[in-house]
């Protein structure tokens, strides 16, 4: 078996997918990519059991075949490699003999018959999404998913899809994101939950842009195809909790403040909070809302005001300002709402204006006041 390819573009396209090998994998050929070519294409796989991605390229070959190459020295000498012409020969014995203007590599393969089969989409229901769209919900949700395995519900976000809407819903039991996209119409209402791991490769390989994405599962497995790069997913066997009974519907108390200001205010006090809670104390009353944080071991203390909009009763309530830190990042505008209604009841926080087809929600628990 023989090919040609260009050494910047094969590189390109092993990075994509080159974030699916486990650094300590059970079985040694978890840390090859299956090169598989077939009428001068050249399809390339990696794979961890659990998720597998391929990515699909124009090579020149008068034959087709298969051959595994250890994933990270073929990476690592094509970093190296100017960009030129690469001839890979692949011998019966799967030694693979890489030849450049100036060079020639050698490395042992392994026998492609020993690669894991990729799950075949059999019995899927699909649907249609731009990539933007996907990024967000991933984008907006990933940061609230639990790395408590004990829980495994918890360590994925939870795809809730409707013929008129699709919502993504992740949460560690300390703060809760709900993400809704109007513009995404799906078959019937299904729902599933997806992997931290998988969604995690997708942002890093999805274009920010209005391209289709085809979007399709089964009892098992998400597909999500994008041009030439498809990945594969198994889902998480396990029930997500209800959310919907943890979202406060009464919460009469509106703070609006800008968004920047709060998230260096938090910042700055929150060095001076007890490193384990982080908790950061907010007094609300009239237009001033004032931020205190204290770590009594150290002696630490740390105040500041800053102004705000609030329609509610003055108010003491606290919070973990790495939570707070985190979800203010997700929403993407000047300044944000906060609803709330007492010191042991959820807040809620909004983007003061939304994208067309979108609505974001996070919820976050307060901690006990130390009084």
């Amino acid at each position: 078996m023989k090919f040609i390819v260009s050494a910047s573009s094969l590189l390109k396209h092993l990075q994509q997918i080159s974030g699916v090998i486990n650094a300590n994998t059970v079985l040694p050929i978890l840390e090859d990519f299956l090169f598989d070519i077939e009428d001068k294409k050249l399809n390339i796989l990696a794979t961890d059991l659990e998720t597998v991605m391929r990515v699909q390229m124009e090579v020149e070959s008068k034959t087709n075949g298969k051959v595994c190459i250890p994933a990270k020295i073929l990476i690592d000498s094509l970093k190296n490699i100017p960009d030129q012409p690469l001839t890979f020969n692949i011998d019966k014995n799967y030694t693979v003999e890489i030849t450049s203007d100036n060079g020639k590599y050698k490395v042992m393969g392994e026998n492609p018959d020993n690669f894991p089969k990729e799950p075949v989409p059999d019995d899927t229901n699909s649907f249609k999404m731009s990539s933007t769209a996907l990024l967000s919900a991933v984008n907006n949700t990933l940061f609230a998913v639990s790395n408590d395995d004990l829980r495994p519900a918890m360590t994925g976000v939870f795809f809730e899809l409707s013929k008129d809407a699709a919502q993504f819903v992740a949460t560690d039991a300390h703060r809760l994101v709900r993400y809704k996209r109007t513009d995404v119409k799906c078959p019937k209402n299904e729902s599933f939950i997806v992997p931290k791991k998988p969604l995690n490769l997708l942002r890093n390989v999805l274009p920010d842009n209005e391209d289709e994405l085809n979007i399709s599962y089964n009892s098992n497995h998400l597909f999500v195809t994008h041009g030439s790069t498809q990945l594969i997913c198994r889902l998480i066997d396990a029930r997500f909790p209800d959310y919907k009974v943890v979202i406060p519907t009464d919460n009469p108390y509106r703070l609006v403040v800008n968004k920047n200001d709060f998230q260096n205010a938090l910042r700055r006090v929150s060095v001076f909070s007890n490193k384990s809670t982080n908790q950061v104390v907010l007094s609300i009353s009239g237009s001033e809302l004032q931020l205190a944080a204290q770590d009594v071991d150290f002696s630490f203390e740390g105040n500041e005001r800053m102004n705000c909009q609030y329609d509610g009763e003055d108010l003491q309530i606290a919070f973990n300002a790495k939570f707070l830190i985190e979800m203010l990042n997700a929403a993407d505008t000047d300044e944000i709402k906060i609803e709330l209604s007492t010191p042991t009841k959820a807040g809620i926080i909004k983007p003061t204006e939304q994208g067309v087809g979108e609505d974001l929600l996070m919820l976050v628990m307060p901690l006990m006041l130390n009084n």
